[in-house]
């Protein structure tokens, strides 16, 4: 890659920037004064919301709807493009760049880049690094620290997903998402780090478990040999510097426990056991046992880097969550909904049991759409699995990202292998009407999609029953 004078830098343009990593970058920028505009397929709240802030958006491939300014060919040294990997190589607006050869970086390029100078936790993991991200991020602005924050959905607490501190101030911390698609977190050298799970994903990339495991490692390594990794017990990260913190709910050996966890009230409540003390009754403001143990993993990071036991207790508990993570939208004694990004076999199962637990002697329901077919291939057996564990299950067709079609992988198979006797395939048309002949005691929609288009239609029609 060419070298990038970040000094001459004056607008940024964003293809794709509508997702939540782009978005988040955008809004740093727009911050940081420069001009900021771009490209994104759709619109959504996002979009709606980033044009509110002075953002320039359009939402069809054409280079003459790009603002003179970003398209001018003498302001190119001025001018950053930067890039999601669910851009298609075939862009219009890409190729236009790349033939007029402007500064094109990768997003995690540009995220590589802002940390830096400054003292870094990557939090990575196939799932839970966005709610463990944003627990950190709460916990260390609770406790005064200087905080920045990449999150990967929009906080509650925040209402967004960048949480700005000063970086021209001293002690500046910036807490980011280490992604592993696409091998994103590579381009990171955090101070530490969270590592949460190494379940297998992602395959369309890496090829295999193994390979995917190797660059976990290699991400591992790049961690400063004077910090300190957070994993999750019973992770293999090979040879690594830095040295090694574990923590879990079931692995008495573990650093860091979360034990003695109760449900009181809709809300958890657990015993927060370290090298040197135990915390006793801390609440967490986020239902879900995985999130008891996501509080867990970003409880360590915070003590380790000297986080007083009071701001730690206060953050946890006035936590309130991101957007579609185990979301309520509607609790009436008739019908509970929640929404969750849930895409993976393994956070498909800690949903549906989070609901079960929560919730007993309910009939749990839900929708799921399933994300990428290469995903649905690699799991399909997982995926049924998973969904098995539900009373009702409505089934949506693949929601294809940045795919094109595979033969015979569809949503079918994933059907055939439920176990359950009371499933639907149904379009997004579909459940709607089922969900209004049947309403369920607990509904759950799940996917990574477009299924939260589905979200206000589904709550204002539990609304009114």
């Amino acid at each position: 890659m060419k070298q990038i004078n970040w000094q001459t830098i004056t607008q940024v343009y964003f293809l794709g920037i509508g997702g939540i990593g782009m978005s988040a970058l955008a809004r740093y920028f727009l911050a940081e004064g420069k001009l900021v505009a771009g490209y994104d397929r759709t619109s959504t709240p996002l979009t709606d919301a980033l044009k509110s802030e002075g953002m320039k958006i359009h939402f069809e491939d054409d280079v003459t709807q790009i603002p003179n300014s970003f398209a001018d060919l003498n302001l190119k040294d001025q001018t950053l493009v930067v890039l999601t990997p669910a851009i298609p190589l075939h862009h219009t607006e890409l190729e236009y760049f790349k033939n007029k050869e402007f500064q094109l970086v990768k997003r995690s390029q540009v995220l590589g880049f802002i940390t830096e100078p400054h003292v870094c936790f990557g939090v990575a993991g196939t799932h839970g690094k966005t709610t463990t991200s944003s627990i950190l991020a709460h916990i260390l602005n609770t406790a005064g620290h200087n905080i920045t924050a990449f999150l990967g959905g929009i906080s509650s607490n925040y209402k967004s997903n960048l949480l700005l501190g000063k970086s021209s101030q001293p002690k500046h911390e910036i807490v980011v998402e280490a992604d592993e698609y696409d091998r994103s977190f590579l381009t990171l050298f955090p101070d530490a780090a969270i590592i949460t799970s190494m379940d297998a994903d992602h395959l369309d990339i890496y090829g295999s478990k193994e390979e995917m495991h190797l660059n976990y490692q290699a991400f591992a390594a790049q961690v400063h040999p004077n910090g300190f990794i957070v994993q999750k017990s019973g992770l293999e990260l090979g040879n690594c510097s830095a040295r090694k913190i574990t923590y879990s709910l079931a692995d008495k050996h573990a650093n860091y426990r979360g034990e003695n966890i109760k449900v009181v009230n809709g809300k958890y409540i657990f015993d927060l056991v370290t090298p040197a003390y135990v915390i006793d009754g801390l609440e967490l403001g986020l239902p879900g046992r995985h999130n008891v143990e996501n509080a867990v993993a970003a409880s360590a990071l915070a003590i380790e880097r000297g986080v007083d036991l009071v701001s730690l207790k206060e953050a946890l508990k006035s936590y309130s969550g991101v957007q579609r993570r185990f979301e309520y939208h509607l609790r009436k004694e008739s019908v509970i909904y929640i929404d969750d990004y849930a895409h993976h076999p393994e956070e498909l199962k800690a949903a549906i049991l989070s609901a079960r637990e929560l919730h007993p002697n309910k009939r749990i329901a839900a929708a799921f759409q399933p994300h990428l077919f290469t995903r649905t291939r690699d799991f399909v057996d997982g995926f049924a699995e998973s969904l098995s564990l539900l009373d009702t299950l409505y089934l949506l067709e693949i929601y294809p990202a940045r795919e094109l079609p595979i033969e015979g992988v569809d949503a079918g198979i994933i059907f055939d292998k439920v176990t359950i006797q009371d499933k639907h395939r149904v379009s997004k048309e579909e459940l709607i009407a089922q969900l209004r002949i049947n309403t369920p005691q607990v509904f759950l929609t799940l996917g990574a999609g477009d299924i939260d288009q589905l979200v206000e239609p589904i709550k204002a029609l539990f609304a009114a029953e």
